[in-house]
């Protein structure tokens, strides 16, 4: 559950501090007084788009933070713990907008993306908007909220990938018998290449050492040459060779030795050198030994090259690409022959794609029928108690074509009136039936939402009196079970709450500040009595709203 909120500079808020219980926390003030700006705020941390415009005029940036207790949550500890965010049993969110429009965002004092933090906060809080009603106008929406009630997340989840997966699987044969028309032609020019290709039998790594022995042949007159030059020099001169003068040094340093022992490290160096002249001396007699003018050896060097060469030419690659050229043409020929094999292996593979698939989104459609059941019965209860007694919601769940979300078609039919057989909601429903049926809906599905915390921005707008109350009753009766803020207009709704805070706005000649306050029992009354209305709070709008009070508070 959230447990304290900080805003700092955002908006019309200068500093605010906020620290949530458990239960029904509503929250009321003037028209314009800044209500929003909580909820605005808390969304920011969530994930939400940052704007420029909400940091407060004349500052840097703009700062929330969010502090949520986690002990009751192990899908939200688990989805931390996986990405090594977590830290205990508390997790704080932070979000950052600078006046620039850059913002940063944070877990447990981790940078994160805006993608990861708007996935935690799915565990974690479920915010719903006064206008969240039109959403009720799209199907899409419709098929969300009862998989929702259905708990049916995950199940979904795994309907959507097993859809991918057949699909690749069926795009994988569909591409293959595509292909099957064009088998035959390619067999017979991999055949061709494939001879010319067995012919030249290309070794791995024979062309690199065709292109050093042609190397080495081709100059070897000169190797002879240079290396008998270089042996004669280094040991085989009659004088004056190089090993004759080291000799010669060797000879006077071990002379001058015996006078200053201080040149036996030089002595060692000279006769080091004199040992490798030597061995040079000696390598350089074996590689003469082996180096033999061959014209004829030369001749198939290059012959064999040649053809190397004009092969790679010909297949339009480089010389060095030949072997596994072969090895690849080898590999798609061999796939060719066992082609029909290949198929079947395609086409089984695609079998076992769709049964997958329709195995989940079976057990999906099962699912989503018993909620369906369920949603409509729940719903049928509220809108009773709402003041609709003669309307009507049915949760259609119609089989449709195959597709990423299931076999099923959602749809939710009303009918208001008696009489009148249910038609599509987005048809038949006024914005005032609209907003009775979201409500309804939303308290339905929140009581299986796996977060602990549910926000309502003004969902009861459009509703007063006796419904107001049962709206307040309803919310009160989540605040049961979980934590529940309200915005709300509505005495009627304000006097259930747990909780009461008062939201007002302070304006100076040149600032504006919101405020935030919790209120005691008097000072409840005082607001209650406010929000009854009337151009002046009386003795009797104040034993009126005394009353709400006491009636509300008895409330289970």
């Amino acid at each position: 559950m959230l447990t304290h909120l900080s805003v700092r500079h955002f908006a019309t808020v200068d500093q605010l501090e906020l620290e949530p219980e458990t239960g029904l926390t509503v929250i009321s003030g003037e028209t314009g007084a800044g209500k929003s700006v909580i909820i605005d705020a808390l969304s920011l941390t969530l994930g939400e788009r940052a704007d420029s415009a909400v940091v407060r005029p004349g500052c840097e940036r703009a700062e929330v933070l969010a502090t949520f207790h986690l002990g009751d949550n192990p899908s939200a500890r688990a989805w931390l713990a996986e990405r090594e965010l977590d830290d205990g049993d508390e997790c704080l969110l932070r979000r950052t907008v600078r006046a620039d429009g850059r913002s940063r965002a944070y877990i447990n004092g981790t940078p994160t993306p805006l993608t990861e933090v708007r996935e935690l906060g799915e565990h974690l809080i479920s915010i719903h908007s006064q206008h969240e009603h039109q959403a009720l106008l799209r199907k899409d929406t419709h098929r969300a909220l009862l998989d929702s009630l259905a708990e049916a997340g995950d199940l979904a989840a795994e309907v959507r990938e097993a859809w991918r997966h057949w699909q690749r699987a069926r795009r994988a044969h569909d591409d293959a018998l595509a292909s099957a028309r064009e088998q035959s032609e390619r067999q017979e020019l991999l055949r061709f290449q494939l001879e010319e290709l067995d012919a030249l039998a290309l070794a791995e790594g024979e062309l690199a050492e065709l292109e050093q022995e042609q190397q080495r042949l081709g100059n070897a007159e000169a190797l002879i040459r240079l290396c008998q030059q270089a042996v004669t020099a280094l040991y085989d001169g009659e004088d004056n060779t190089i090993n004759d003068h080291l000799g010669q040094v060797s000879h006077w340093v071990e002379e001058a030795r015996a006078s200053d022992d201080a040149l036996a490290g030089v002595f060692d160096t000279v006769e080091s050198a004199r040992l490798q002249v030597e061995a040079a001396a000696e390598d350089l007699r074996h590689y003469l030994e082996k180096l033999d003018l061959d014209p004829e050896r030369l001749n198939q060097v290059e012959e064999r090259l040649g053809q190397a060469y004009s092969l790679a030419r010909k297949h339009r690659l480089r010389p060095e690409e030949l072997v596994e050229h072969h090895r690849k043409l080898a590999g798609e020929a061999d796939t060719l022959e066992h082609f029909d094999e290949h198929l079947e292996a395609l086409a089984s593979a695609e079998r076992a794609a769709h049964d997958t698939y329709l195995g989940h989104a079976q057990a999906l459609g099962r699912r989503r029928r018993d909620a369906a059941t369920t949603l409509t019965r729940e719903v049928q209860k509220q809108l009773k108690a709402l003041g609709m007694k003669a309307a009507r919601l049915e949760t259609v769940v119609e089989e449709g074509k195959p597709g990423p979300d299931g076999l099923e078609e959602v749809e939710f039919r009303f009918s208001a009136n008696p009489g009148q057989p249910p038609r599509p909601l987005a048809k038949v429903a006024s914005g005032g039936e609209l907003s009775r049926v979201s409500l309804a809906i939303q308290v339905i599905c929140a009581r299986n939402l796996t977060v602990p915390s549910l926000v309502f921005d003004e969902v009861d707008v459009g509703v007063g009196g006796g419904v107001a109350e049962i709206v307040g009753r309803l919310l009160r009766e989540l605040g049961g079970h979980a934590q529940v803020l309200c915005i709300t207009h509505q005495p009627q709704v304000a006097a259930q709450g747990h909780q009461h805070w008062q939201v007002h706005k302070l304006q100076g000649k040149d600032t504006t500040h919101t405020r935030i306050q919790p209120l005691d029992e008097g000072a409840r009354v005082e607001e209650v009595a406010r929000m009854l209305g009337g151009v002046e709070i009386t003795a009797s709008t104040r034993a009126h709203a005394r009353e709400m009070l006491d009636k509300g508070q008895r409330v289970a």
